[in-house]
């Protein structure tokens, strides 16, 4: 496979992420303010399960220090392109630079942490109805 296909699918991997890390966030946007304007959708248990399911992977990747398997799977292949570290594509450093920060673990451990928690706590105010 050629180099330029194994970044297209890392490229793809990377949108993927994203597009998570935007229903993670989003998605408890959309629960306060649906349930404010009185949408339903936002209230469906499928929609609620999942969105709960999403935070909750993500805090016990973080609390156990494992790699999110998105992560690892884009960079095996950019690795398989033969990317070094300085070469990126338009797509890699416009969506990553959205998506990733360079801090301590431990910011990230806390942030994913009380964002869950907040997940949480609009399932108590806000409970998910079965159809």
């Amino acid at each position: 496979m050629s180099a330029t296909l194994w970044l297209l699918l890392a490229d793809a991997v990377l949108i993927i992420h994203a597009v998570f890390v935007a229903f993670v966030v989003i998605g408890l946007l959309l629960i306060v303010i649906g349930n404010h304007l009185g949408w339903g959708f936002v209230n469906r248990y499928g929609f609620r399960a999942l969105h709960l399911t999403a935070i909750g992977v993500v805090v016990v990747e973080s609390w156990f220090g494992v790699e999110c398997p998105l992560t690892t799977l884009e960079n095996w292949l950019r690795f398989k392109a033969g990317v070094s570290v300085y070469q990126t594509s338009f797509i890699e450093h416009w969506v990553g630079g959205l998506i990733f920060y360079n801090a301590p673990e431990i910011v990230f451990t806390l942030i994913y942490t009380a964002f869950a928690a907040m997940v949480v706590a609009t399932w108590w105010r806000y409970p998910p109805r079965r159809s």
